[in-house]
């Protein structure tokens, strides 16, 4: 590499370095109760609205004798931590009904038993 290409790559470091270096950042700490306070409790809470627009809750909410109308004025009045509570027992509850693996599991076990115990 000649002298004048390093002189000149130096100088376009040098003149870069210094058009970077003023454009400074702020970092500060936060609490965590701040930095959990921002957007968790509205999008837990259109989680819960957007599962009362399914029909089937709606039906399931009707066959209660609960009105939807009233099931979303009432999430809409919950405090942050309710509907906290709420979206996590909704997120973490099954989806209900034992599926096609379940049932294989089952007559997997089933067989293995008659096998064992009653075929001897």
């Amino acid at each position: 590499m000649n002298f004048a290409l390093k002189k000149t790559t130096c100088r376009v470091l040098v003149v870069s370095l210094l058009a970077l270096s003023f454009q400074t950042a702020r970092a500060g700490l936060i609490g965590a109760d701040q930095a959990a306070a921002g957007t968790a409790p509205a999008t837990e809470r259109t989680l819960l609205l957007g599962t009362l627009e399914r029909a089937e809750v709606i039906a399931q909410l009707q066959a209660a004798g609960v009105d939807p109308r009233a099931a979303r004025e009432r999430i809409q009045s919950m405090t942050d931590v309710e509907v906290h509570a709420l979206a996590q027992d909704i997120q973490a509850a099954p989806a209900g009904g034992v599926n096609t693996w379940g049932w294989v599991a089952i007559v997997l076990v089933a067989a293995l038993i008659w096998y064992y115990a009653i075929r001897k």
